[in-house]
């Protein structure tokens, strides 16, 4: 729901909303949104209606945003304080957080899907990618779509020790549209140990449109009990990819970023984490630790729930250096955190969780 009587406002929301695919309900003031407040998904007040939250005492609710046009002012921080308000936004520098907030109020149906982004280059998140879904196809899942977000990454196929095997990569893809079938898509895909995998290639950059992108991924929402995202590193890709259309109706269960134990990597973790404070974030911790930081001290400095440390693995290292993908023993550091990982992400049907 939007409340705004800004011509302005009002349009730039709804089109911000036609792209996250929700279709919102635009009322001119408070007193007109007074009986859908409770029942909307997500109410966004605007700036020019501000003033009337205290006077209205409306119950106190989560997903109510507050946005702007331009910076706001002393009188919309007040207001914001009052009202339990979750967030404040200015327009138009947070239209793609609030795209992605958007794209949030409406996953509700279909498989999870985890998003997983590094805080650095070389910060393993598409190591931990690729073991989350090998251990999520071992552990009674049933098979997993690994999806490689990042064009530039070097390909998850060579991750998974499928670089020579046939099979479509997102070049192949770039003239989808419409309405595309799981079970054609499962065949189409290469796969190992339970695991199809979506890669880029190594060849000339090709454009994928966001409609080809939005078909095959729909697909293989439809096809698979889960999909693992591997994001491209930093808050703008990873939100790009939140805001996607194809994750607008997806219910994402959180984003893993995976965050080396070094000083800088931290640093570069905390921006990253004042872009997505409105995104349920949960923390891998990754070592060697040369300064000595902590898995701890590092959860504490970000202000996210911690997930787990993961030390440096020599035997993934080396297995990865051979071709083969990682975790392939079942045994390990890595596995263990996957492991614990599935339990809190992916409670199963009847109530259990997979382990």
């Amino acid at each position: 729901m939007v409340v705004s009587s800004d011509p302005v406002l009002v349009a730039t929301l709804v089109g911000i909303s036609a792209t996250a695919g929700v279709d919102p309900l635009v009322l001119p003031d408070l007193d007109a949104a007074r009986s859908s407040w409770g029942g909307a998904s997500l109410v966004v007040v605007g700036g020019d209606v501000a003033h009337e939250l205290p006077a209205a005492a409306l119950a106190h609710r989560p997903g109510v945003l507050l946005v702007t046009l331009g910076a706001p002012t002393r009188a919309h921080f007040g207001a914001a304080a009052v009202a339990g308000v979750e967030a404040l936004h200015v327009l138009p520098e947070a239209e793609l957080l609030i795209r992605v907030r958007l794209s949030s109020a409406r996953r509700s149906i279909g498989s999870p899907t985890v998003v997983i982004t590094g805080a650095r280059g070389g910060s393993g998140a598409s190591t931990f990618a690729a073991a989350l879904a090998l251990t999520a196809a071992r552990r009674s899942v049933g098979e997993v779509l690994l999806v490689d977000g990042d064009p530039a990454g070097g390909g998850l196929d060579l991750v998974m020790g499928l670089e020579a095997q046939p099979g479509l990569r997102w070049p192949d893809l770039a003239s989808a549209r419409g309405r595309a079938s799981p079970e054609d898509l499962r065949a189409a895909l290469p796969m190992v140990d339970g695991v199809s995998v979506l890669s880029w290639h190594r060849g000339a950059p090709v454009d994928v449109p966001v409609e080809a992108i939005d078909t095959v991924l729909r697909a293989g929402r439809e096809g698979y009990p889960l999909v693992v995202l591997d994001a491209p590193r930093g808050s703008a890709g990873a939100l790009e990819w939140l805001a996607a259309p194809f994750l607008a109706t997806s219910p994402v269960t959180m984003l893993v970023l995976v965050v080396p134990a070094e000083v800088r990597a931290v640093a570069a973790a905390r921006q990253q984490c004042l872009a997505m404070r409105d995104i349920d974030v949960r923390l891998v911790v990754r070592g060697p630790a040369p300064g000595g930081l902590t898995a701890d001290l590092v959860a504490d400095e970000l202000d996210l729930p911690l997930l787990g440390w993961l030390p440096a693995e020599a035997a993934v290292a080396k297995a990865q250096e051979r071709g083969e993908p990682p975790t392939r023993s079942g045994r390990g550091p890595l596995v263990a955190l996957c492991r614990r990982a599935l339990v809190e992400l992916l409670p199963s049907a009847d109530g259990q969780v997979v382990a």
